[in-house]
């Protein structure tokens, strides 16, 4: 040993698992698991603790957890494998708020202090089903959207005489608007609009106002035409543009007759001929996100799904995107793209620098807001090899998968950095082997989290592990450091909570 020359090894850099073992790099390990670092070494990872969710009880055998963040308060929606969601804030947190045979996975997405749930199997929106709302409070999550007024007989006729403003003479259609507790306005019913011939010189009565039986009904609003010459009417009362009366709204779900009405033509400005061609279900799709404030949702079940305004077979390659501001109200018509068929399902959505970002698992394509209709936006595919998986996107602490410089992406190739385009070579280029050897048919499992106050990253693993890289020495390809983490039973989502405190659901003994 006298000529030995001692070999120093100032940093630990992690796993190697790339090419034979004589290529890994002395600071490297061939092999290591459980394991976490720091400036220059390396030690056990931290223990984990059971959390009790309420008192001394657990929920147990979890799919998947998402963080749900409602008046700044912090909790978590959980799935487990019979398909109840649970919510840890609610006053019953044992009582599930959703409950569907067959959802062994959801998507989430929080607007306005409210959860948007959508069921899926981990490739597309389950069949049968569609988008749930859910208010935060404990109660049962409802459908979104709403079904428009029917079964009631609407009768219009004049009122009392009086100088105005009254409707102008002429023939006018009446028709009734549901609004929900969430703000949205259902297609204008009931099946039989009202007409009167107003005089001009009298308000008009209206009766029979259908009352909806959905307790998640709140208010209606009065519908109606301008002035139609008598000799002009056509006798299809739905041939003509409703306004909204600007004092036509009854702010409850019992009252049935109306008086005193009145308005002329030139304050009937608000139109209501968008609600005609508004959803009143919204199909389940696999991804939720929000793009120029509007709720995106993609990926939908095709064959045998009874949509009137697609061919079955686009809908897997279709994102359906909800008027500004208006989170439920999805027009069955021009608020939808369609990704290039290709016979692959969209997987995800994120809003990037402006534009909205599409993915496949194998395919990025691009759609930008040009003002118009979404369906009449620019759509480009700007990389037809590299896609993201259904929750690849990496959730940044308990926000969206959005940071300043980049969107962290995993799919088949690895983790990469994405900036408009994927930026070569990807984060996990020294696990290259590792990371190819997981099962591309699960990686509907694989989940990913950025810790960026640790500089951490969490990902679940189609091998029921997490997956750590650490990257306090820069995001690259070179400094981060990977290690497995192993457990005794089957980790199978993550979520934080308190900002970047790290939670794993355990879906049961490792298969």
């Amino acid at each position: 040993m006298r000529g030995h020359q001692a070999i120093r090894i100032e940093e630990f850099n992690g796993l190697w698992s790339r090419g034979d073992d004589e290529s890994c790099p002395l600071d490297h390990f061939t092999d290591c698991d459980n394991l976490d670092y720091f400036e220059g070494g390396f030690c056990t990872r931290d223990g984990i603790e059971e959390v009790p969710v309420s008192g001394e009880l657990t929920i147990y055998n979890i799919v998947r957890m998402y963080t749900y963040v409602r008046e700044n308060v912090q909790s978590l929606l959980i799935l487990d494998n019979l398909g109840n969601i649970y919510h840890t804030d609610s006053p019953t947190p044992f009582t599930p708020i959703l409950s569907i045979v067959g959802m062994t996975d959801f998507a989430f997405q929080s607007v306005a202090n409210r959860a948007y749930i959508s069921p899926h199997d981990g490739e597309i929106g389950l069949q049968g089903e569609f988008l749930y709302v859910y208010l935060g409070l404990g109660n049962a999550a409802r459908k979104a959207a709403g079904l428009q007024p029917t079964g009631s007989t609407l009768t219009a006729a004049l009122g009392t005489a009086q100088p105005g403003p009254n409707f102008e003479a002429g023939i006018h259609v009446f028709g009734i608007v549901y609004e929900t507790d969430t703000g949205f306005l259902t297609q204008i019913g009931p099946d039989t609009l009202a007409t009167v011939q107003a005089t001009g010189a009298h308000w008009i009565d209206l009766s029979g106002i259908p009352v909806s039986p959905d307790t998640f009904v709140v208010a209606r609003h009065v519908v109606v035409s301008k002035s139609i010459p008598i000799g002009e009417y056509s006798g299809i009362p739905t041939d003509y543009e409703l306004f909204f009366l600007s004092n036509g709204r009854i702010p409850n779900n019992t009252q049935t007759t109306l008086n005193d009405l009145g308005a002329f033509d030139s304050e009937l400005i608000d139109s209501a001929a968008a609600l005609e061609d508004l959803l009143s279900e919204i199909p389940a799709s696999v991804f939720l996100t929000t793009y120029h404030d509007r709720l995106v949702a993609g990926g939908f079940y095709g064959v045998g799904n009874v949509d009137p305004s697609l061919d079955e077979s686009a809908l897997p390659s279709t994102a359906r995107l909800s008027n500004v501001g208006e989170p439920e109200a999805f027009n069955a018509v021009d608020g939808l793209i369609v990704a290039p068929l290709d016979g692959n399902s969209l997987t995800n959505g994120q809003e990037y620098r402006d534009i909205l970002y599409l993915f496949k698992a194998y395919k990025t394509i691009a759609a930008s807001d040009n003002g118009e209709a979404p369906a009449l936006w620019d759509v480009v595919v700007i990389d037809q090899g590299n896609g993201a998986g259904v929750h690849g996107i990496t959730t940044v602490l308990d926000s969206g998968g959005i940071n300043i410089e980049y969107i962290i992406i995993a799919n088949f190739s690895g983790i990469c950095l994405f900036n408009g385009t994927f930026i070569d070579p990807e984060l996990t280029f020294k696990i290259e082997d590792y990371w190819l050897a997981l099962d591309k048919d699960e990686f509907d499992r694989v989940q990913i989290l950025n810790d960026s106050i640790n500089k951490k990253l969490y990902c679940v693993i189609p091998t029921f592990k997490i997956l750590l890289g650490v990257y306090d020495q820069g995001l690259n390809s070179e400094k981060i450091k990977w290690c497995p983490w192993s457990f005794n039973d089957a980790a199978a989502t993550i979520a934080f909570l308190n900002i970047n405190v790290l939670h794993i659901g355990f879906s049961g003994v490792i298969p």
